[in-house]
């Protein structure tokens, strides 16, 4: 069966996505499945790669690229295993089985790839249109949340056309400090700030808006980090918990992702059995919810009162060697190579189904 592991992309996250290909093609099983590479460009032109050869500095997080290939391709649309062409000449290069998108943030985990891939008739691994689309938004997923009665922190959303309506007083008197500043609609900490003075609160708004057109101004909330990966479709599962100690101010792009010393992650955390429940149980609640399918990453803070935020889900969480989601089913007896064989045939039963759902009422 033949595995298109889609990944860079065009977002801040682009060499985050290059570790997690990385990492996923080292740990698939080959006896099954053979890895067709289809790398995009920081420019967003899709390239056809020789797994051998297809990054540049693959052992170095702060270097590492995309070795972009003469193949310039398109997926033409609609029939069964759609093919790869080559994008001059129309040469049908590869034919595809499933789909395994690891494109991190805007335009890879918003939906706009995944609504490429149901035109396609592609199934792929993770959550489909709707739910990739909520839970990159951080305004509207924390609306749904908090509808479901999941606790959330609070805040206030502003769009550019508000933006002249901010102000650092509004903000502290009605989230305290400090605050933490987000753009609505990245992942990985891209654009977050934590501040405290007017000075940073300003500047940190500017910074969010160059990330995206709307801002989420949030409380801080003071406790544990806590993550828990879910697997399954209709009926998911979670995993043991985990715990991110950071060594820096906060949890951010470069603790997570570039240096190994940023963070500790303790994995299992250490809970009590009743916690462990109560995490485990929230995020499944969180993952039905915003209606996510395939696998996600919630993230949580746990405070000494005992209550339970959701900080955020994420739909297509890192694969990086330092990734909690891979890490947190390891400890839960799934290891990696049988997790990456388990998405993928979660991919394929989901495809089914809607393929088995009637597209006319004269049927």
């Amino acid at each position: 069966m033949k595995i298109g592991i889609i990944f860079g992309g065009k977002s801040a996250e682009h060499e985050v996505s290059l570790q997690s290909a990385k990492n996923i093609v080292e740990a698939l099983d080959k006896e099954k499945f053979e890895p067709v590479l289809i790398g995009i460009d920081k420019n967003g032109n899709w390239h056809l790669n020789d797994p051998s050869s297809y990054l540049l500095h693959a052992e170095n997080p702060k270097l590492i690229q995309l070795n972009k290939s003469n193949d310039a391709i398109a997926i033409v649309p609609g029939s069964k295993d759609a093919p790869i062409i080559h994008a001059n000449t129309s040469e049908v290069l590869e034919q595809i089985d499933v789909i395994f998108p690891i494109v991190h943030g805007t335009l890879g985990e918003d939906g706009s790839l995944q609504g490429m891939l149901r035109l396609a008739n592609l199934p792929f691994v993770g959550p489909s249109v709707l739910s990739s689309a909520i839970c990159m938004d951080k305004d509207i997923a924390k609306q749904l949340l908090h509808s479901a009665g999941i606790l959330v922190a609070k805040g206030l959303v502003y769009s550019k056309v508000n933006k002249s309506d901010i102000t650092y007083q509004t903000a502290k008197n009605k989230l305290g400090v400090p605050i933490f500043i987000k753009p609505a609609n990245q992942g990985s900490s891209v654009g977050v700030s934590k501040v405290e003075t007017e000075e940073e609160f300003n500047a940190a708004i500017d910074l969010a808006f160059q990330f995206d057109h709307k801002v989420v101004i949030e409380e801080c909330i003071h406790g544990r980090e806590i993550e828990c990966s879910v697997l399954g479709n209709d009926q998911p599962i979670a995993s043991l918990p985990g715990e991110i100690l950071p060594n820096t101010e906060f949890y951010s792009y470069e603790s997570k992702y570039i240096d190994e010393k940023g963070a500790e992650l303790a994995a299992p955390a250490d809970l009590s059995e009743e916690q462990v429940k109560k995490v485990q149980q929230t995020a499944i609640h969180a993952f039905k919810t915003l209606q996510c399918e395939g696998l996600a990453r919630v993230d949580f803070f746990l405070t000494e009162n005992e209550d339970l935020y959701v900080n955020e889900i994420n739909t297509l969480p890192g694969f990086t060697k330092i990734s909690m989601y891979p890490k947190l089913w390891e400890i839960s007896g799934i290891p990696y190579t049988e997790l990456i064989t388990k998405l993928i045939e979660l991919a394929i039963e989901r495809h089914n189904e809607d393929n088995n759902l009637k597209s006319s009422i004269w049927e």
